[in-house]
């Protein structure tokens, strides 16, 4: 699935030089976020943006639709975070094996459809593929979609991280990973 969109966005790029053009790829609309840092020595506006994204625990992680506030919100607290662009078989993976849901404030596990009928279903959102396209295309109702969603409760790095405390692109774990989220989400799961 990658190869094929990597090959359909090289091709309009070709296309696009050719007839004297320039191709703009699309931006990511969707985002898993994964605290890394514990709860010491955080000042209180990254503190703050943490809790209004539910990363309340050290290897919490959410998914986050993309947009100019959340963007912001992450740029603010990124020391304490990583962050990237997940695709089908993360999301998936993550709702089978690690997804809860919240129904009246309660952690509920989704163990059959009927669960998220009755919290979604006036939504038409009724199965648990219904929630995973939901979720990984931000549709209409990604924010009741996610708001159902518990926060995923993930282990430690299988492996180990390298240092908490460098950026991603200087060889440590903190910040905008990309693609490559879905490396440390397999190791994590």
């Amino acid at each position: 699935k990658q190869w094929y969109q990597r090959r359909v966005a090289i091709t309009a790029g070709r296309e696009a030089k050719a007839n004297g053009n320039f191709y703009v790829p699309a931006e990511a609309r969707l985002a898993l976020v994964i605290r890394l840092r514990g709860v010491n020595n955080i000042p209180p506006k990254p503190r703050k943006i943490m809790k209004l994204m539910r990363l309340r625990q050290i290897n919490n992680a959410v998914f986050i639709k993309l947009n100019k506030a959340s963007k912001e919100m992450l740029r603010i607290a990124e020391p304490y975070i990583t962050f990237g662009y997940p695709n089908l078989k993360t999301v998936r993976e993550l709702i089978y094996k690690r997804g809860f849901g919240k129904i009246n404030g309660q952690r509920v596990a989704i163990n059959d459809n009927t669960v998220i009928e009755q919290a979604l279903g006036k939504y038409g959102i009724v199965s648990i593929e219904d929630l995973i396209h939901e979720i990984f295309t931000v549709g209409p109702h990604f924010k009741q979609a996610n708001n159902f969603l518990w926060h995923f409760k993930l282990s430690c790095a299988k492996g180990g991280l390298k240092k908490i405390n460098n950026h991603y692109v200087e060889g440590g774990d903190f910040g905008n990973r990309e693609h490559f989220i879905n490396n440390i989400t397999r190791r994590m799961n």
